[in-house]
């Protein structure tokens, strides 16, 4: 008989709920919905993930020189404070346009190490913060698209509200997946930016997670991925100064070449983790991740979150390959979820609902006070600040197996 799949995910939730308060009964989690809900100075070949963690617990100040930390649990802020999701009914996936100043400095009032965003290049070469590959408007009633990478900066700069409050844009219209075509519309817009105005405008403690965009369908030759990755490191060698940064991409030679051109910051590879299948086969498995990252000695992983619950075991294989290990996706939404990814040994997390998260992982990193401290239940081991309960494999894939319909949504 199948089961209402609500039936299951409310269930699932409910064990992780429970299950949590287990281990630690002061911490309390709240559950969200999935449904609406990546010549310069050297760091060390495995540089970690860890070493640039800067905001949460106590804060690592970050150097190109500074020594190796104890990873903590990240929270890097989607697009800033959460991708744009036009449809949906949860009014918080909509409340501020993304990949904007306003959505990067909104997020940076929270406990975050990290933004996340995306940058591509315009034929004049300016590095631009954008997400989707084509831009849609409309002119006298007639809807038309235009590749971003195809656009000057004066013509991008164009769409979407302006700068000078005289001055009128053309209209900005976003394509959904199911192929509708509707106003991209927020309760708090803001013009788009470029990825140099975002250093000079985004609070300064807060990192950069710059994702290097292309597009999936496209077979990109090597001269034209080194102009625009050149293009890009121009201005985050110019404008970075001790601000963190990492870069992440889909793009395998992308990500390869990005590590050739510079050794400054760290590059990881993105991934979906075989939720999607892909021409090039470098894009379509953990195990295939991580053979690209040791073969061009990137420092780690970034897989879509129901890639890593469907494959726990890559985790371990993940570590001892020296490599990090961090997730993106809507699971990533829900405080069990992200919880779960912090006791299998998963080093940060992508999210949309930054505040929501970033108050359920502070609650996770409480360190117990001295009349406090926590016991493991039935086993009586005190449980000190940064501990987390050991489980093996066969025990994590166990408790996987209570939340299918969380891996298959």
């Amino acid at each position: 008989m199948d089961r209402n799949p609500n039936y299951i995910l409310s269930s699932s939730i409910l064990f992780l709920s429970l299950f949590s308060l287990s281990l630690y009964p002061t911490m309390a989690l709240k559950a969200v919905h999935v449904s609406d809900v990546p010549n310069l100075d050297h760091v060390p070949e495995n540089a970690s993930f860890s070493l640039y963690s800067s905001r949460f617990s106590k804060g690592v100040d970050i150097g190109r020189t500074t020594s190796f930390k104890e990873p903590k649990f990240l929270v890097i802020g989607h697009r800033g404070n959460g991708m744009n999701m036009l449809q949906s009914t949860d009014l918080r996936m909509k409340a501020v346009k993304e990949n904007t100043i306003l959505s990067f400095n909104t997020a940076g009032k929270y406990p975050i190490d990290f933004i996340e965003f995306d940058v591509q290049v315009t034929t004049d070469g300016c590095p631009i913060i954008f997400h989707d590959n084509f831009i849609y408007s409309q002119d006298n009633g007639t809807i038309y698209e235009k590749r971003v990478t195809d656009l000057s900066l004066s013509e991008f700069l164009s769409y979407g509200p302006q700068r000078e409050a005289a001055s009128e844009g053309k209209t900005l219209l976003r394509k959904t997946k199911d192929g509708k075509i509707i106003n991209w519309a927020v309760e708090s817009d803001e013009p788009p930016c470029t990825l140099e105005e975002a250093f000079e405008k985004v609070i300064p403690p807060l990192g950069f997670n710059i994702e290097l965009k292309f597009d999936d369908h496209i077979v990109y030759q090597q001269e034209y991925l080194s102009h625009v990755l050149q293009s890009i490191l121009q201005v985050v060698v110019d404008h970075a100064k001790e601000r963190p940064v990492i870069f992440s991409t889909f793009q395998p030679d992308a990500a390869l070449l990005v590590k050739k051109l510079q050794a400054t910051y760290p590059v990881f590879f993105l991934t979906n983790g075989g939720n999607e299948i892909f021409y090039d086969v470098r894009r379509n498995s953990l195990e295939e991740a991580i053979k690209l990252c040791l073969e061009g000695g990137l420092q780690g992983i970034v897989s879509e979150v129901r890639g890593v619950f469907r494959n726990p075991g890559a985790v371990n294989k993940i570590k001892e390959s020296k490599l990090s290990l961090m997730t993106y996706g809507k699971l990533n939404n829900v405080a069990e979820a992200v919880y779960m990814q912090h006791l299998m040994g998963i080093e940060g997390v992508i999210v949309d609902l930054v505040k929501e998260i970033t108050e359920a992982v502070s609650k996770m990193m409480t360190k117990p006070s001295e009349e406090g401290d926590i016991l493991m239940q039935g086993g009586g081991e005190e449980q000190g600040e940064g501990s987390r309960p050991k489980f093996s494999q066969k025990e994590l894939a166990f408790l996987l197996k209570l939340i299918p319909e969380l891996i298959q949504q």
